[in-house]
């Protein structure tokens, strides 16, 4: 039965919750395998990496899972100045990585947005205009999306989190400033700016079912989304979510192999986006990446933020490698990869095939 699944072109929802509900590895196999051929067909047998700077982790939002939410008062708070993330931003484009990520806590005062909009031009400048920069800052105007994307980013990440709208109140306070429809409007906005839109999900969250799960590939493709970033809900102790989740969560196990069927139907389902094999997958295994790429992922973010700061923004506890320098971590992950068979590509942005295909 799960053959004659994988033969099909198009997945239809019952064909999706079949296989998100494989328990059996020969099955599981076959789904990896089947995700990571499709991934050769529309990627090759190629990773991609986005240098990760993490900005700052001072933050507006009081997300209930997230560890630098406003009132956790034992976050040591920080801004990386201009200059640092210039300097960063110079490591990453001599190392060849093509292609930065900017993440923060979420702000939009004017001193924010124009901080921003003033580095990147800046970093543009410094690396000859040929970086590909991806912008994970949560919800912003239409207005700052225009003058960030005019600036030089290209591609945006906001997660949607989860589709299931009871669910998105369980896991964020119920007011203007986390609001689902907020979201939804911001994630359409960016379309019409001409960013590559990147959204993706948390998997295992207490109380999310199979069909949640369904339904947030199925609004992947609706939404006609370039770029997933999703990963396994891991708890922060400091958080209403993770004091409530203590003991009641999958197992790391679980949700490893939850978050790699995602990563597998996402590909299978989609086809010709990039998909990342997010750091969480690090942190529950120590080849997650890699087994996510096997899983037809295509897009690795070594961290080359600072080791003095990494440790300040830890949005989950347990995230890898705090105690790594960038050089390190770089060179360790492309020996991983290179021994699964897979080629880092150096000097190339890595854009989403989708967003070309849609716009020709």
């Amino acid at each position: 039965m799960i053959k004659d699944i994988l033969k099909k072109e198009n997945l239809s929802k019952e064909d999706l919750l079949t296989l998100i509900q494989i328990k059996n590895p020969e099955d599981l196999k076959l789904l990896f395998d089947e995700a990571y051929k499709l991934k050769l067909k529309y990627i090759g047998n190629k990773v991609y990496y986005r240098g990760l700077i993490e900005c700052s982790n001072i933050c507006i939002k009081n997300c209930k899972y997230c560890g630098i939410r406003k009132d956790n008062k034992n976050v040591d708070r920080f801004s990386l100045s201009q200059d640092e993330i210039l300097e960063i931003s110079q490591w990453v484009y001599e190392n060849g990585f093509g292609s930065l990520a900017l993440q923060s806590g979420e702000r939009n005062d004017k001193e924010f947005v124009d901080f921003i909009e003033d580095t990147l031009i800046k970093i543009q400048n410094k690396c000859s205009n040929s970086l590909g920069i991806t912008l994970s800052l949560g919800e912003q105007t239409l207005e700052t999306y225009k003058r960030w994307r005019n600036a030089g980013a290209s591609r945006y990440l906001l997660r949607i989190e989860t589709t299931n709208r009871e669910l998105f109140k369980k896991i964020h306070f119920d007011d203007k400033l986390h609001s689902f429809d907020k979201r939804l409007q911001a994630l359409k906005d960016l379309r019409t700016t001409g960013y590559q839109v990147g959204t993706g999900v948390m998997i295992g969250l207490p109380g999310q079912t199979y069909e949640d799960l369904v339904n947030d590939i199925i609004f992947f493709k609706e939404n006609d989304i370039d770029m997933i970033g999703m990963g396994p809900y891991i708890i922060h102790e400091e958080t209403p979510l993770g004091k409530e989740a203590l003991g009641k969560i999958l197992s790391d196990e679980e949700r490893l192999t939850l978050s790699l069927k995602m990563i597998a139907l996402c590909r299978l389902y989609l086809k010709d986006i990039n998909i990342a094999a997010t750091t969480a997958l690090h942190a529950l295994h120590p080849f997650g990446r890699e087994k996510g790429i096997l899983a037809g992922a295509n897009v690795i973010m070594p961290n080359a933020t600072s080791k003095n700061i990494k440790p300040k923004y830890q949005l989950y506890r347990g995230k890898p490698n705090l105690d790594d320098d960038a050089l390190k971590g770089k060179l360790a992950l492309e020996k991983s990869l290179k021994e699964i068979g897979e080629e880092v590509v150096y000097f190339k942005k890595g854009d989403s095939p989708h967003f070309f295909n849609r716009i020709k």
